[in-house]
C-alpha cells in the first residue's frame, strides 16, 4: 500500500526562531516512524536517523544536540515496493522496511541517502568512510611539536565529499574516549546528565550540505545551540605564566605594563595561587597574604582576574571549608578527602556553595579549568570529565552571576563544547613548526563551531634560550587569533614579559594593533553568534571549489574582510623572510605594500621583522579603535579605514560588553558603506544601556591621490580639517563629534 505524506510549512524568520526556547522534541509533522526505525526531517539537508531494537527513541537533549523543534521542511514520505522513501529538496532517503540499521557493516541495501554535489550523484550508506572530512578539533595541544597533533583531530561537520555524520549514538566514542549522554531534570537550575533510554540505539544526524559550508554551520547552531559571545575584555591582552609569583611580583608586572604603556585586560593567577599540590583550593598566603586586596588592586587597575584549577584530586582535609563540605556530604569525621565527583548533584551543590563561591566573593572573575587527569568519570561510565566540567562551571556562572556574561577557560570536551566558551589549547613547544600549524588548527576548529581557541603565544615549553624573533612572529600571529594571551611554563629562564625583549617596540606594536582592531573583532564575534561562522575560518568557506583554498592551510580569513598569511618561518641572514601566499579571486589591499593587488594568483614576497602579511578585501571599511589602554572604557572616537579597489560596507556592532543583554536585543549596529569616493555612516539602529549618544570619527582613505576637496554633509572642509600624507598616500579626514542617530556623508573630490 502506498502512503504519501506531503508537508508544507511557512518559514519563520531566523530571529523569530531564535526567540523561542530550545526544545529537543521535534515537531510531530517532521517525524516518520517505520517499525524500529525513526527519521526526523530537520532541514532539507539534515535528517536524523534513529534505530532501536526496543523501539525506544531519545527525545531529550543530548550533549551535542539541544534543539529539534525547527520549522518543518517540505518533504514527502512514500512506502513502495518494500521501501520507505523520504524526499526533500536536497536529499532522498531510502529505508528497507523492517531492516536492521547497522553501521558496522558498510552496505546500501537497508539504508542509503542520495544527493547531488556539483551536478554529480553522491550516495551515502551506513559505514561509508568519510575520507574527505575537513576535520574539527581535538581536546588539547599538550606536547604539540609541528603538526604531530594532526592525526588526533576529530571529524568535523564539513567534508569535501558533501556529507557528514553527527553520531550521538550512546555507544559512539568521542575523541577523549567518552560518550554522549542525555540531559534530564536539573540540579540547581543546571540541566543534568542522564542515561540514554536505549544504550544500544543508533542516533545519527546526516548532513548533506554539499559545499555550502556556511549554511551547514548555520543549521548546526540551530540544533546544537549558538556560540555565545565572550565578554569584550576577554578579547584583549592577557598576561599569564606558570610561575610562583608573590603579590609584590604580580603588582610589579602590572606597574611595568603601565610604565611601558602596554594595553592589557586580563591577569592570570596560575596554579601557584594555592598551597602546594596539583589540586588546591586554599590561598598560599606566604606568597599572596591578602588575596582580596590583591584582586581588588587588579580591578582598580582595570584588570580581570582568573584562577587556574586542577580539580581532579578533590578536596583534602587541610583545605579551607573542608569540614563544611564533608558535613554537607554526610561523610564521617575520619574522612581525609572528599573526592571530586561533579556528576553528583549533591557534590556540585556543596562544593560550589562552600569553595567556589568563597573565591568568587573574593573577586575572582572567571575560572581556568586545566583538567589533565582521568578523561572519563570514575562514577558514571563514559561521562567525559572535560565536557561535564565545562557544562557545569559555565552554567553555574550563568545562573549565579547573572550581571556578567558567563565564560570559562577550558579544553575541548567534544561536540557541543562550543556552547561553553572559551578554549585553552594546552602546552605546545616553542618551535617554528608548532607555530606554522596553529593557523590551520585554529581555523579548522570552526568546522565544529569552536571559535575561541586561546594558545600559549610564544609556546609553552622551550629547549633553548628566549628567541626574540619567534616570539615576535607568534605575537604577530596572535593579533589575528580569537584569544590574545602570552603564556609559558615555569622552566628557568623562560620569559614572556614583552618589555624584557630587545625587540620590545615591535612586540608592543602587535598589542596596539590588536586593540586597534577590536571593533572589527567584536563585530565578528557577534556574527559568529548569529551565523555559526567563527572569527577565524578556513579559506574554503568562501572559495569551496578552488583547490588552493584547501592546500594553503596556513592562511585563513579573520572575519569577513581580512585574509591573514602570517610569517611562520625563521628569517634569512638579511633579516627578511620569504612567504608564499595564495590570494583568492577578486581584488585585495596588501597592507604591507600599501596597494591594491589582483587575486586568483600565488606569489612570493619577502617580509621584514615588523611586517605581517595581511590583506583587506578591496572596498571594505575596517573600523579601528584609537590608542587605548584597556577595554573597560568605550572610546568617543573611531577610526574608519576606507579600503580602495571597490565598493563595500560593514555593520559596526556594539553592546554592553559584559552582560547577557545582547541575547535579548540590547545592542546597536551602525552601517558604514563605501561607494566610489563617498563614505556614508548611516544612523545607528538599536539601543543598549550606556550607549554613546555621539562620537567623532577619523576617516582614513588608504592609497588615494591628493583630493581637490573634501566634503562632509554637503559642506566643503577647510584644509585644517583634513590632511594628506604624500609618502603614504593617506588622506585623513576628521569628522567632528556627531550624534549617532544622524547620517554622515564624507566625499572626496
Amino acid at each position: 500500500m502506498k502512503r504519501i505524506l506531503t508537508l508544507l510549512f511557512i518559514c519563520l524568520s531566523l530571529n523569530t526562531a531564535w526567540a523561542q526556547e530550545l526544545n529537543p522534541v521535534a515537531h510531530p509533522d517532521a517525524v516518520v516512524r517505520s517499525g524500529k526505525a525513526r527519521f526526523t526531517v530537520l532541514t532539507p539537508e539534515m535528517i536524523r536517523i534513529q534505530y532501536s531494537d526496543r523501539s525506544l527513541f531519545e527525545d531529550r537533549a543530548t550533549f551535542a544536540i539541544v534543539n529539534r523543534r525547527l520549522p518543518v521542511p517540505a518533504f514527502t514520505a512514500v512506502e513502495k515496493d518494500g521501501y520507505l522513501e523520504i524526499k526533500t529538496s536536497a536529499l532522498t532517503l531510502k529505508y528497507k522496511i523492517g531492516g536492521v540499521i547497522d553501521g558496522r557493516k558498510p552496505s546500501a541495501e537497508v539504508l542509503n541517502i542520495s544527493m547531488q554535489l556539483n551536478g554529480r550523484p553522491v550516495l551515502w550508506y551506513p559505514g561509508k568512510d568519510d575520507a574527505m572530512n575537513l576535520k574539527g578539533t581535538t581536546r588539547t595541544l599538550d606536547g604539540q611539536i609541528g603538526d604531530n597533533k594532526r592525526q588526533e583531530l576529530e571529524n568535523g561537520l564539513l567534508s569535501r565529499a558533501g556529507w557528514s555524520i553527527i553520531d550521538e549514538s550512546p555507544l559512539a566514542r568521542r575523541g577523549d574516549g567518552s560518550t554522549t549522554f542525555a540531559f534530564d531534570k536539573q540540579v540547581d537550575g543546571i540541566d543534568w546528565v542522564a542515561e540514554p533510554v536505549d544504550k544500544q540505539a543508533i542516533d545519527w544526524y546526516f548532513l548533506g550540505y554539499g559545499h555550502q559550508y556556511k549554511k551547514a554551520l548555520g543549521d548546526f547552531i540551530k540544533v546544537a545551540g549558538r556560540q555565545p559571545m565572550p565578554p569584550l575584555y576577554v578579547l584583549g591582552y592577557w598576561y599569564s605564566k606558570y610561575q610562583r609569583y608573590t603579590s609584590d611580583e604580580f603588582m610589579e608586572i602590572v606597574n611595568d605594563v603601565k610604565r611601558f604603556n602596554i594595553p592589557m585586560d586580563v591577569m592570570i593567577f596560575d596554579m601557584d595561587w594555592h598551597t602546594q599540590g596539583w589540586t588546591g583550593w586554599t590561598w598560599d598566603r606566604t606568597a599572596i597574604p591578602d588575596p582580596e586586596g590583591l584582586i581588588d588592586w587588579m580591578h582598580q587597575h582595570g584588570l580581570k582576574v582568573s584562577l587556574n584549577l586542577h580539580p581532579a584530586d578533590g578536596v583534602d582535609d587541610d583545605e579551607d571549608f573542608f569540614n563544611d563540605l564533608r558535613e554537607d556530604m554526610g561523610l564521617d569525621k575520619q574522612t581525609k578527602r572528599v573526592p571530586w565527583n561533579l556528576s553528583d548533584g549533591r557534590f556540585y551543590h556543596n562544593m560550589f556553595k562552600h569553595i567556589i563561591r568563597a573565591r568568587e566573593r573574593q573577586g575572582v572573575d572567571f575560572w581556568w579549568l586545566d583538567w589533565q587527569q582521568n578523561l572519563t568519570s570514575k562514577y558514571v561510565d563514559g561521562l567525559g570529565e572535560t565536557f561535564w566540567c565545562n557544562h557545569v562551571f559555565y552554567n553555574d556562572m550563568r545562573l549565579n552571576r547573572p550581571n556578567h556574561r558567563p565564560l570559562i577557560f577550558h579544553r575541548w570536551g567534544g561536540l557541543g563544547s562550543h556552547r561553553y566558551p572559551i578554549g585553552f589549547s594546552g602546552d605546545s613547544f616553542t618551535t617554528y613548526g608548532t607555530l606554522a600549524w596553529q593557523p590551520y588548527f585554529t581555523a579548522t576548529a570552526s568546522n565544529v563551531g569552536f571559535g575561541y581557541w586561546g594558545h600559549d603565544l610564544g609556546g609553552h615549553q622551550q629547549t633553548g634560550g628566549n628567541d626574540p624573533e619567534i616570539y615576535l612572529r607568534w605575537m604577530q600571529y596572535g593579533v589575528f587569533t580569537p584569544i590574545f594571551r602570552t603564556h609559558a611554563t615555569n622552566w628557568e629562564g623562560i620569559e614572556r614579559r614583552i618589555w624584557k625583549y630587545p625587540n620590545f617596540p615591535s612586540l608592543l606594536e602587535t598589542v596596539k594593533l590588536r586593540y586597534a582592531l577590536m571593533p572589527y573583532i567584536y563585530t565578528a564575534a557577534r556574527q559568529a553568534y548569529d551565523t555559526g561562522v567563527s572569527l577565524c575560518r578556513p579559506l574554503y568557506y568562501e572559495w569551496p571549489e578552488v583547490n588552493n583554498a584547501y592546500l594553503f592551510e596556513d592562511e585563513y580569513m579573520f572575519g569577513d574582510d581580512i585574509l591573514v598569511a602570517p610569517v611562520v618561518t625563521k628569517s634569512e641572514s638579511d633579516g627578511m623572510t620569504a612567504r608564499r601566499t595564495w590570494l583568492p579571486e577578486g581584488r585585495w589591499f596588501d597592507v604591507c605594500r600599501n596597494k591594491v593587488v589582483e587575486g586568483n594568483r600565488t606569489f612570493t614576497d619577502r617580509y621584514a621583522m615588523e611586517e605581517i602579511p595581511y590583506f583587506f578585501r578591496a572596498g571594505s571599511v575596517i573600523v579601528n579603535n584609537p590608542p587605548m589602554m584597556n577595554l573597560n572604557t568605550r572610546p568617543d572616537r573611531l577610526i574608519l579605514k576606507v579600503v580602495p579597489g571597490g565598493n563595500g560596507q560593514t555593520k559596526l556592532y556594539e553592546d554592553e560588553g559584559d552582560t547577557e543583554g545582547y541575547k535579548q536585543g540590547a545592542y546597536t549596529t551602525t552601517t558604514i558603506s563605501h561607494e566610489g569616493n563617498t563614505l556614508t555612516i548611516l544612523p545607528r539602529e538599536g539601543k543598549f544601556a550606556g550607549m554613546p549618544e555621539s562620537r567623532s570619527y577619523t576617516v582614513e582613505f588608504l592609497a588615494v591621490n591628493r583630493p581637490k576637496a573634501v566634503v562632509i554633509d554637503g559642506r566643503q572642509l577647510t584644509d585644517g580639517s583634513w590632511n594628506y600624507d604624500q609618502q603614504r598616500r593617506l588622506l585623513t579626514v576628521n569628522v567632528a563629534r556627531t550624534a549617532c542617530d544622524k547620517k554622515t556623508v564624507v566625499t572626496i573630490k
